[in-house]
């Protein structure tokens, strides 16, 4: 009962954490600095859940399995947001699936080995996501005109839209993404074989 309890709240919280770090990405210098943080909280939220499904079941195909829960939580928190007035394209739902794919496949490449599958799994999740994510952005209208067309009626002032600071960081956030994810990812994946243990 436990079990089934975690992996519910855990796709909760994906939900809600997809939602706010999706409208943190809307509202302000989406490009270049805060698609990191989306980068980064949704790795969190999908590898510490999938690693900890993994291992416990002992499975190969359970994080995937895991991934689409997360999926299906998060359509259905889109569907509710624009049933409440926001645009299609307002809430950006991260493609987990792909990510969860490659954490499958790296703990049933290496013989079920929880070392490899922190190591590799914590790798090839956290520089795949901020690419499966970004194609997604592509793929939509233009976030930032999306922001000014929808603004909130009671904007704080940190969320008010402001234009792109081009090379903040670096060109490319998705390789920014996918290097701070690909090392905090491991991290992540060693906290999931941990929550096995206690």
């Amino acid at each position: 009962c436990t079990h089934y309890l975690f992996i519910v709240v855990v796709a909760v919280n994906s939900t809600l954490l997809t939602i706010n770090s999706g409208d943190y990405v809307f509202y302000t210098d989406w490009a270049w600095t805060s698609f990191v943080v989306f980068s980064i909280a949704n790795t969190l939220m999908t590898i510490v859940g999938a690693v900890y499904y993994l291992t416990f079941t002992g499975v190969p195909g359970t994080a995937t399995y895991y991934g689409l829960i997360m999926q299906v939580y998060t359509w259905v928190a889109k569907v509710a947001w624009f049933a409440l007035g926001y645009p299609v394209d307002f809430i950006v739902h991260p493609m987990w699936i792909p990510s969860c794919m490659l954490l499958d496949l790296a703990y049933w490449a290496t013989k079920k080995n929880k070392h490899s599958l922190i190591f590799f799994g914590g790798v090839l999740v956290g520089m795949s996501m901020p690419l499966f994510n970004m194609v997604q952005l592509m793929l939509i209208a233009d976030p930032l005109e999306t922001a000014f067309k929808y603004p909130r009626p009671t904007l704080p002032p940190y969320m008010t839209p402001i234009e792109p600071q081009v090379g903040k960081f670096y060109n490319s956030p998705v390789a920014l993404g996918a290097g701070a994810g690909s090392v905090l990812a491991c991290t992540f994946a060693a906290l999931g074989c941990k929550l096995n243990t206690w």
